[in-house]
């Protein structure tokens, strides 16, 4: 059954859009203290770029082996030339970016023998208005009948707002196009009538009002974002304890895949990319958490932004297929 739908992600196409950010890695080494503060003097030995934001959903669909057209922003400046460039080598097309005098958010983190030492970030977090929005509805509106399935991949950066959300529900509804969110705490009531969001133990406790303690209030939380947003399903991601799906009258728990967890960073693109292609390519909600729920479990042993593979997801399904808990 999963062998089917790993194959038709071949032949599926996914629109991403939202916030795309360009991650920098400086690497060195410390030996010495500044003489002119407290502060560990970083030795650069190299530097490099890596996907992040709705730029990394899309490679996690690419990696997965669909197709993945990206739409958002960036600037006319060097990180959005690089960023241009890296979407470009990873196959993602990316004539829905548009270019603008916003600055391309960048995070820059500086490591040194293996420990994050600083991170600062370069970013216009103002709400995309005007003529910028308009080309970009304009964009998204033809582009939506042309793929299989929209994720809206919200880092609160300015891209994502009701209008946008809304424009996109419009025309994917009309199409009958299968809509992911990934969601951000604030932005909770933009996110009416979509397919499904997939917020964290976190986000879930603060768009629900509901602290998630237990099952109990696991259970209280999801059913009550169902109601209050409203959209069609909510799974909740819950680290080493698995996914809890939430539908009308109906939810699955699915435990965790993972066996080793070394780094979350990215887990999150990474399940809203594998359910959003399988969901498109004709698995069932259940069975898109499961494979959702492997791809997140390949990402977190790596250390690092990681993505999975379709070799990796059969080695990963095969000793089981995806046992869920149902309630």
């Amino acid at each position: 059954m999963y062998e089917k739908i790993l194959k038709t992600f071949q032949t599926t196409s996914v629109l991403v859009i939202g916030d795309m950010i360009l991650d920098r890695y400086i690497w060195g080494n410390v030996t010495r203290i500044s003489p002119e503060a407290p502060v560990p003097i970083v030795e650069v030995t190299h530097e490099n770029f890596l996907l992040g934001g709705a730029a990394n959903v899309a490679h996690n669909i690419i990696s997965l082996g669909g197709s993945a057209t990206i739409a958002g922003l960036a600037g006319n400046d060097r990180g959005g030339d690089i960023l241009a460039r890296i979407l470009e080598e990873k196959g993602i097309l990316f004539e829905g970016v548009l270019r603008s005098s916003r600055p391309t958010t960048l995070k820059t983190r500086v490591i040194a023998h293996s420990q994050q030492v600083v991170r600062f970030d370069r970013e216009d977090r103002d709400k995309v208005e005007g003529k910028t929005l308009r080309n970009l509805l304009s964009y998204v509106r033809g582009a939506i009948g042309e793929h299989d399935a929209v994720i809206i991949s919200d880092y609160r950066k300015g891209v994502v707002s009701s209008e946008l959300v809304r424009e996109v529900i419009k025309v994917a509804k009309a199409k009958k196009t299968f809509v992911s969110v990934d969601p951000k705490v604030g932005h909770f009531h933009c996110y009416k009538n979509v397919s499904l969001i997939t917020p964290n133990v976190f986000e879930a406790s603060l768009a629900s009002g509901i602290e998630i303690r237990d099952e109990r209030s696991l259970l209280n939380a999801g059913r009550m974002l169902l109601r209050k947003i409203p959209c069609d399903s909510v799974l909740i991601t819950r680290g080493e304890h698995g996914m809890s799906l939430f539908r009308k009258n109906r939810v699955v728990h699915i435990p965790t895949a993972a066996k080793n967890v070394y780094d979350v960073t990215g887990a999150g693109d990474t399940v809203i990319a594998a359910f959003t292609l399988s969901r498109a390519a004709g698995a069932s909600m259940e069975d898109s958490a499961v494979i959702a729920n492997h791809a997140a479990g390949i990402v977190v042993a790596e250390v690092g932004t990681a993505v999975a593979t379709p070799d990796q997801l059969r080695k990963s399904l095969r000793p089981n297929c995806g046992k869920s808990v149902k309630k």
